[in-house]
């Protein structure tokens, strides 16, 4: 779609102040969906250079919000990832054409805040923290989990941009349960729930996107029984904040929620039972 307002583009490498009506350009896919007509500027990412993914000397995993769902999907995973099979899970989880695919970029994603957002759902569930950066060369690092605050709502400030996300090489260590359920064979997520054991202390931690308006962990130190996380899923998540829309009633999405929190609790701790 044209965006008839935007008056000039501007490469994102040139300094210069933000202005009312200005708007990061990565690879554009929601940008140029829908008519945006409160902006005039266009703040083109697409040369900074910055590597889609980077493996740092501490074993993280950096990934740059310019990094595209197809190059984050054909990354080669080390052997030691056993939480590897989340990247290909997740990316399948985008209702996506290929063109979308290899356009679409993983800050885009996280950025725009939807609750089905499955790039939120990876990172999230990763333990994965954002690098922000501010007009002024300030930045600051936010938990992906804490970052969305509710439907299309961040903690992002006026200009500021989301430059990266780390996963730390523990998250990447992890034994992963994932559970996605849409209302149609290709349709966006309603209920998208991830489960991981920390590799060193056995900590379970189930983090709940989709059916909510925001991301969700919940960590048990101990293997919990079904009691315990059904507690657990009914005292953090309120009422009002399973997703409503023409994708899920919040009574469908809370429902899932609670039928998968419980088959990934089985999947995990009877993993962790059998490998004693």
């Amino acid at each position: 779609m044209d965006l008839n307002t935007v008056v000039e583009v501007r490469d994102a490498r040139d300094r210069g102040a933000w202005q009312t009506g200005d708007a990061w350009l990565g690879g554009g896919t929601y940008l140029f969906s829908e008519p945006q007509p409160h902006l005039r500027r266009l703040i083109d990412l697409s040369r900074t250079g910055w590597e889609p993914l980077r493996i740092t000397t501490g074993g993280d995993l950096e990934i740059a919000a310019t990094c595209t769902i197809a190059e984050l999907s054909e990354y080669p995973k080390p052997a030691g990832w056993r939480a590897a099979p989340l990247f290909q899970q997740c990316c399948r989880a985008f209702l996506a054409s290929w063109k979308i695919w290899n356009m679409a970029t993983f800050g885009g994603n996280l950025c725009n805040s939807l609750p089905a957002g499955p790039m939120i759902s990876l990172s999230a569930g990763l333990d994965g923290v954002a690098l922000l950066l501010d007009q002024d060369g300030g930045r600051r690092r936010v938990p992906v989990a804490d970052f969305v605050l509710g439907a299309g709502r961040n903690v992002l400030r006026r200009g500021e941009l989301l430059r990266s996300v780390t996963l730390p090489a523990r998250a990447l260590a992890a034994r992963t349960a994932f559970r996605q359920a849409s209302l149609y064979g290709l349709g966006r997520s309603g209920v998208l729930l991830i489960g991981a054991v920390d590799p060193f202390d056995g900590t379970l931690t189930l983090t709940i996107t989709a059916s909510t308006v925001r991301p969700i962990q919940l960590r048990f130190p101990v293997p919990p029984n079904a009691e315990a996380v059904r507690e657990a899923v009914e005292n953090a998540v309120e009422p009002h904040e399973y997703f409503d829309d023409i994708h899920g009633l919040p009574a469908w999405r809370r429902h899932l929620t609670f039928r998968y929190a419980q088959e990934i609790r089985r999947e995990l701790t009877q993993t962790q039972e059998a490998g004693r």
